[in-house]
């Protein structure tokens, strides 16, 4: 079974860190593309990260850069979102995606690119 699992979300205060996990099974992950995605209440999903499968380039959302983190461990199967510094505006949903592929660059790819979803995690930052 091909699927996607999040991992590492929870109730944090404003200035913490968090570290999200986007395991893979029934798959590898080394021939995909990885997003990252959020959902606030009431509003869109947003594209918060990206990063490719060839040279490992990323891309990150404006109101996220220098904050967080994202990075892929192959041998685990797994692609981390670190993220530090974190503010009430990052609570939301978070999910993973997958694309199979080779891309020089993921910031053109969007929501509807990709083929494999994840569950999500809630991550909520509150004092």
């Amino acid at each position: 079974q091909v699927q996607l699992v999040e991992s590492g979300g929870g109730l944090v205060q404003p200035g913490d860190s968090l570290r999200l996990s986007c395991t893979a099974s029934g798959f590898t992950l080394d021939d995909y593309v990885i997003g990252w995605f959020r959902q606030a209440p009431g509003k869109e999903r947003e594209g918060v990260a990206c990063i490719c499968s060839s040279f490992e380039r990323s891309w990150y959302v404006d109101s996220v850069k220098g904050r967080f983190t994202i990075s892929r461990d192959n041998a685990k199967n797994t692609v981390t979102l670190q993220m530090n510094g974190l503010e009430p505006e990052d609570t939301a949903v978070y999910y993973c995606a997958a694309l199979r592929g080779y891309f020089t660059s993921c910031r053109q790819l969007r929501e509807y690119d990709y083929d494999i979803w994840g569950q999500g995690t809630q991550v909520t930052v509150s004092s």
